[in-house]
């Protein structure tokens, strides 16, 4: 594929470096604010951003871990790809954690990274690293630019790569004297050449007419709801393709908000710790219709005793995750929002479902989430819904990883869409807080919500200078345990109780800490506390922390154990 765009420069006259030549590309892709770090690499980029201060922004970070945690929280809302700059060595290698949690997630990220001059690599030179084969597993895509003539194309097709098919992260590796390297003569337009990249958008009309016809005999049908949804922009698709057939719907932890929870279809998310309701919805139907998730193990369990009674229907842009995990009888590779278009232009019949949403009905009923109030302390389901309330369900919420994110994914249900931000695939604990700052510099007027662990907390928390600096108003919530607790319950339940190292019996004051940083800082060690303050706090305008001392034995329940089916969870019913 060979797609044609002349360069039409901002600027009053011709780049004069390679750097000045990238912001010039940079702006021409739309880019508002670059997610970045400076160090010796990419000082002539620098030097470019000052030349072009008044053209682009840009926000300093204090870790490059938590720059890019902050880059997927903005490409997460936003939709567009979060731009990352980076130094070469210990710079780039800082980055590898988002980049993994980004491909695993696929969230869209234009990373460029310093490198040492061309003349040096492979020398082991001062802060030299091999970013290209160290990031190949971990990119949909990287590149290392070799001649400034190149640079016009090379990002073009970073940017073109990250935001189409399936979203992921594009590494673009810059030798140092590429860009402190002079512009000479007429930069040719630019020309993406990706003959062997072109994604699959709209489904084979004969698997979406099997689709209908499988559907009108179902007898047991339910959907899937993935994050393939939300890159889709394919929501109210999906409500009209739901409510015209009456299909009850899981989500996924990454699917949370593609349809509305209090809708009446809604069963939850699904998985380890999914509602009853919703898995065995997936483990007894008959007709399991997969839009854009891809059967990761936490939400299938033993695949065994994963929907073992049902034809599946996948509907995926990236083909190679179908039948990947699961076999498919109905593989359709395609956009979701395309599909779901296609099949609502169908004229099939409705399955005959009366009896299976009673029985659906009945489950969430009968079994409903549920916690116990303990007079000794803060429950943090709880905490949750307090939170959910104040903030009317409508905030933009990040998390951390652990019990925390669980009981957020449980507790504050969302009823739109781009609301949930959190790191499922690889499970980043220090994600919650930088995301939150990502998210609240993609939208400004938002209610952003950090509710984070105590440990993972630590891990990114030197980013409270920038929303100190920004005068962001993100609220974080630490629920606060004094534990790794996730690690903690299964140390309980799987490991007789042998707990090692999972408890954190040094802790900073978290209220001094914020206050150190010029934020306002409060403790909270009860539910009548949290009710008083709340309000007040999330009427602040300007970052507010709440370090929040819940029950430390409380655990995430239902629970589907390691090796288990859907249909054997613990803690279905209170114990």
């Amino acid at each position: 594929m060979k797609v044609e765009a002349k360069l039409e420069f901002q600027t009053s006259t011709a780049p004069k470096t390679g750097a000045d030549l990238l912001i010039d590309l940079l702006i021409k892709e739309g880019v508002e604010t670059i997610f970045g770090y400076p160090g010796g690499a990419v000082l002539p980029i620098y030097d470019a951003i000052y030349r072009a201060k008044d053209r682009i922004g840009h926000i300093l970070f204090r870790h490059e871990q938590g720059m890019i945690h902050a880059a997927e929280g903005y490409a997460r809302i936003t939709g567009k790809p979060g731009v990352v700059l980076a130094t070469s060595g210990p710079g780039a290698t800082n980055l590898v954690t988002g980049i993994t949690d980004a491909m695993m997630d696929s969230l869209p990220l234009v990373v460029f990274t310093g490198q040492v001059a061309r003349s040096v690599i492979g020398t082991d030179a001062f802060q030299e690293a091999d970013v290209m084969a160290i990031t190949t597993p971990i990119t949909k895509h990287n590149y290392q630019v070799q001649s400034i003539a190149d640079l016009p194309r090379i990002v073009k097709e970073a940017f073109h790569i990250a935001s189409t098919g399936r979203p992921g992260p594009v590494l673009v590796d810059l030798p140092k004297d590429i860009t402190s390297g002079a512009v000479s003569g007429v930069v040719e337009e630019a020309a993406m050449d990706l003959p062997g990249y072109q994604p699959t958008y709209k489904p084979n009309p004969l698997q979406i007419k099997k689709l209908a016809e499988s559907l009108a005999k179902a007898k047991k049908p339910v959907i899937l709801a993935g994050a393939g949804i939300l890159h889709a922009k394919a929501s109210e698709e999906l409500a009209a393709f739901a409510e015209k057939h009456n299909i009850p719907v899981v989500t996924t932890l990454l699917g949370l908000g593609t349809f509305p929870a209090d809708n009446p279809l809604s069963l939850g998310m699904g998985g380890m710790h999914g509602t009853y309701a919703a898995n065995m919805a997936l483990y007894e139907s008959d007709l399991l219709i997969n839009f854009g998730a891809r059967f990761d193990d936490r939400l299938t369990g033993n695949l065994k005793h994963f929907a073992p009674f049902a034809k599946v229907a996948h509907i995926d842009i990236d083909p190679a995750e179908i039948g990947k995990n699961v076999p498919t009888q109905i593989p359709i590779v395609a956009d979701a929002k395309v599909a779901l278009v296609e099949l609502l232009n169908q004229a099939g019949d409705s399955p005959n479902a009366a009896e299976w949403l009673e029985k659906l009905r009945e489950f969430k009923q009968d079994f409903p989430l549920w916690y116990k109030h303990d007079q000794n302390g803060m429950c943090p389901q709880w905490l949750i819904e307090a939170v959910h309330k104040v903030t009317n369900g409508e905030a933009i919420v990040s998390t951390d990883v652990g019990q925390h994110q669980m009981w957020a994914a449980q507790y504050y249900t969302f009823n739109e869409p781009h609301r949930w931000i959190t790191s499922g695939g690889l499970g980043t604990m220090g994600f919650g807080f930088p995301a939150a700052i990502g998210a609240q510099i993609a939208s400004p007027e938002s209610t952003v919500v950090a509710i984070v662990g105590d440990a993972g907390f630590q891990m990114t928390l030197q980013e409270l200078s920038v929303i100190y600096e920004r005068n962001l108003p993100v609220k974080i919530i630490i629920v606060n345990n004094g534990a790794l607790g996730m690690v903690r319950q299964w140390q309980e339940l799987l490991y007789d109780n042998r707990i090692s190292e999972s408890l954190l019996n040094t802790q900073p004051d978290f209220v001094k800490l914020a206050e150190s940083y010029g934020i306002r800082g409060m403790k909270i060690d009860n539910q009548e506390e949290l009710i008083a303050s709340l309000p007040e706090l999330f009427a602040y305008n300007g970052p507010v922390l709440v370090d929040c001392r819940v029950l430390q034995q409380e655990k995430v329940f239902p629970m589907m154990p390691p090796g288990a089916g859907l249909h054997e969870m613990i803690g279905v019913k209170p114990v």
